[in-house]
């Protein structure tokens, strides 16, 4: 007779956890996991990897998950391998071979699709992806054998270095790219097969930065489990680190209480559109805002208990030996 299941008794836990998700994890099978080593009562990830991809996944617990979109706009880095003369139904090496074409990639060919790629450029989103059409995710549509018509989109590719991998022989290149929000690194792939004339699939996907944040930060879930919950949480960065990049407003106590019950304030402060607000006494992060004219105007804000909690959190660790 199996054992009862113990139920985990969930708390507030804040601040943001940098993953480094395993091969063959879906983000929100990866995020569940972490929130149950953490005994988190709310999470959220700031943008999916595909099961097979691996890397930088920030995690959002509590307080910080209000400002979790920060990062789904970040820009990214990846790095790929891909194996040229061999197209595949989903981009990837999961899919279904469907065309083979011989390879004749010179240098001078990598050369030649490494700048025509890098900049402004058009991607159609892959039938194998989570956008939705008409309410239906477009995999879901690939799944039942059904193409639909996809809209282009802009994206930028910040940087694109683009090399030989393995031995003479394999067709195999490496894709090292930094890029916008929005951007397929299968289709990128794909797309730069087309360019040398013989099709490609992506072998191996990993991301390896999201806006500040990079794969040595980043801790594995097998890690976290070895730890005990003191070291989990002292792995949690603060929430105000997703607004690192951000202009900085220090409130005084007065101030601090009227901004966080959605009140403007007025001050020497110049124009800005992303603003980190701090509280002076005590010494807490409250939220964000923009200033317009010398107004401090809010946007999303943390709670007084969510403060408190964080606070208390900060004080055990450090007392913590």
């Amino acid at each position: 007779m199996n054992a009862p299941r113990t139920r985990v008794q969930r708390r507030p836990v804040h601040g943001v956890l940098l993953l480094d998700k395993p091969l063959g994890l879906s983000s929100n099978q990866a995020l569940q996991k972490a929130k149950w080593l953490l005994r988190a009562e709310k999470a959220g990830h700031t943008g999916t990897l595909d099961p097979l991809a691996t890397g930088v996944l920030p995690l959002c617990f509590g307080a910080a998950t209000k400002f979790s979109q920060l990062h789904l706009d970040a820009d990214k880095t990846y790095e790929a391998t891909a194996r040229l003369g061999v197209k595949t139904a989903t981009g990837d090496a999961e899919g279904e071979v469907i065309a083979e074409r011989p390879v004749h990639v010179t240098p001078e060919d990598l050369a030649r699709v490494e700048a025509q790629f890098t900049g402004p450029i058009r991607q159609v989103p892959p039938m194998h992806s989570a956008l939705k059409k008409d309410g239906k995710a477009l995999y879901e549509y690939a799944r039942e054998g059904v193409e639909v018509e996809r809209a282009p989109r802009d994206v930028v590719i910040h940087e694109l270095d683009i090399g030989v991998a393995g031995a003479v022989g394999d067709n195999l290149i490496r894709i090292r790219a930094t890029v916008s929000k929005g951007t397929y690194i299968r289709t990128l792939g794909e797309d730069i097969g087309e360019a040398l004339g013989c099709g490609a699939h992506l072998t191996s996907l990993r991301r390896v930065a999201t806006g500040d944040f990079v794969e040595a930060q980043c801790v594995t879930l097998e890690a976290l489990e070895a730890m005990d919950e003191d070291e989990r949480l002292a792995r949690l960065l603060p929430a105000e680190a997703l607004v690192d990049g951000h202009s900085r407003v220090t409130l005084g106590a007065e101030d601090a209480a009227r901004f966080l019950s959605g009140l403007r304030r007025r001050g020497s402060w110049a124009d800005a559109g992303e603003v980190a607000v701090f509280g002076a006494e005590p010494a807490a992060f409250l939220g964000t805002a923009h200033v317009t004219g010398g107004e401090l105007i809010p946007g999303r804000l943390l709670n007084p208990i969510e403060i408190q909690q964080i606070l208390l959190n900060a004080q055990q660790t450090e007392a913590t030996p």
